[in-house]
């Protein structure tokens, strides 16, 4: 449902702020999102471990809720106070006028974000998974209607920075009620009785490290642009990829429901299963991604101004040239989680150091030189070799990715089905016609030369439709 929300939102968004307050928009929550690593990767991940551990101790949880929402208060007060500092003192103003005020208010994000992080992993500690899922939905729709609410008054970027702030502090609010009727508030704020602090303090150092290298490669490229290029083309840059990560959505989900399955597997020493489930998993979102990829790149030029305006047509080249790597990250994300799950993150941590060296790298020599085109192809680079280096960091792990991977089958499938809709495509003149007919044929002519090439089997596919719910469950009860 959120990924709806965003789909229908983003273009309006786009539209009513423009290239360049949209730019300027997009490279603030990069910021944010950045700066908020140290402050949220040493809270989040530890209070949910700890809470669903659940000890004997009649009050462990209150103990480690106490610990948590102190520090959680330190680092998010000692966060702001620097923010604050630093732009009283100038940097704000180097991305230009009027991000000194922007600065200052995310001063007030870091914090509402910060106890909105701390309530949704606790009540993820508590097994709430059911909770989570309307909360995330409740965060995306009051900033979404509260940002758009506040653009159309005139508020501008401050507009939808102010509607985060509030979708944040409503869901830290609902998240901290559903807390507090599971436990005792008078032991939570009762003088604490000794506790293991080191071994709160040292869990998720490697992750926050991981979290960090990951995280570069989403907002390193779109600071830079804004820094090198200017407003407007950070605005088209970050349209071009919010189009090309639109091919993660399945691949997230995937990631998030590896990373707890792929531990239980580990945990029991199943490794030619954890083979056997990460090479199915590789392939089948090889044969996804590339479908969606390959309609992507043949209607881009339809796509990118009917959903942003024809003002939006420059990013049409950059979602093009990021679109190979885009595919590369997509098919990764699933490893990932796989890697993650087995605790060996040093391995791991070496794989996502590197593709977020290469994206700096790349970015500050092609940016420079070529613009948006430049980022894109940098970017694009380092996403794909996310790919390979987890490819190499799997096999590091104890598991092959790649059994029966099937590529010449893939690349065959691929290239017909590219050929044809290409060709359908360059017949019809009308964008409507060809946004319904050509993915519908494209599906058609990607499954058919799957089949006859067996870069999937009849059987496989039959497996996974009894996994999905009717009306397409092949055996209904």
């Amino acid at each position: 449902m959120t990924t709806v929300i965003a789909v229908i939102s983003t273009p309006i968004i786009v539209r009513l702020l423009g290239p360049g307050r949209y730019g300027d928009y997009a490279v603030l929550l990069s910021v944010y999102s950045l700066y908020m690593i140290p402050i949220s990767a040493a809270i989040t991940e530890g209070v949910q471990k700890f809470v669903a551990e659940d000890r004997e101790d009649d009050d462990w949880i209150e103990r480690v809720l106490q610990f948590y929402l102190v520090l959680a208060l330190l680092l998010a007060f000692a966060g702001s106070v620097i923010l604050v500092i630093v732009t009283w003192l100038g940097v704000g103003a180097t991305f230009g006028e009027g991000f000194s005020f922007y600065f200052y208010v995310l001063a007030g994000f870091i914090v509402v974000g910060q106890f909105r992080g701390l309530a949704m992993h606790t009540v993820l500690g508590f097994g709430l998974e059911h909770i989570k899922g309307p909360l995330e939905v409740l965060k995306k729709s009051v900033t979404v209607v509260v940002g758009i609410a506040l653009v159309l008054s005139g508020l501008g970027v401050f507009g939808m920075l102010f509607g985060h702030i509030v979708a944040n502090a409503l869901v830290a609010l609902v998240g901290g009620y559903a807390i507090v009727t599971r436990i005792s508030v008078r032991k939570l704020f009762s003088f604490p009785r000794t506790v293991s602090y080191r071994e709160f303090l040292s869990f998720n150092v490697l992750n926050v490290v991981l979290v960090l290298f990951v995280m570069s490669l989403f907002h390193v490229d779109i600071i830079m642009v804004r820094t090198v290029v200017g407003d407007e083309a950070t605005g088209y840059y970050k349209a071009a990829l919010a189009l090309a990560e639109y091919l993660w959505i399945v691949p997230i989900v995937l990631q998030s429901l590896l990373l707890h399955s792929s531990s239980s597997l580990w945990s029991e020493e199943r490794y030619e299963q954890i083979t056997e489930l990460a090479g199915r998993i590789t392939r089948y979102t090889t044969l996804l991604i590339l479908l969606m990829a390959v309609g992507l790149a043949t209607l881009a030029h339809r796509v990118v101004p009917l959903y942003y305006g024809e003002a939006f047509m420059v990013s049409t080249v950059p979602l093009l040239l990021l679109l190979p790597g885009a595919v590369g990250f997509a098919i990764a994300r699933p490893l990932l989680a796989i890697c993650q799950g087995s605790g060996e993150l040093k391995t791991l941590i070496l794989a996502t150091g590197a593709a977020a060296t290469i994206n700096v790298v790349l970015n500050g020599a092609l940016i420079p030189l070529f613009g948006l085109n430049g980022a894109a192809t940098a970017t694009s680079v380092s996403y794909g070799s996310m790919f390979v280096l987890l490819v190499w960091a799997a096999r590091r792990t104890g598991y092959d990715p790649l059994v029966d991977f099937r590529p010449v089958r893939i690349a065959l499938t691929t290239i017909t089905t590219g050929v044809t809709i290409f060709l359908a495509d360059s017949l019809i003149g009308s964008d409507i016609v060809s946004l319904v007919v050509v993915p519908v044929l494209g599906l058609v002519v990607f499954a058919a030369i799957a089949l006859v090439t067996r870069a999937i089997d009849v059987d496989e596919v039959l497996e996974i439709l009894e996994q999905v719910p009717l009306p397409f469950d092949i055996h209904p009860p």
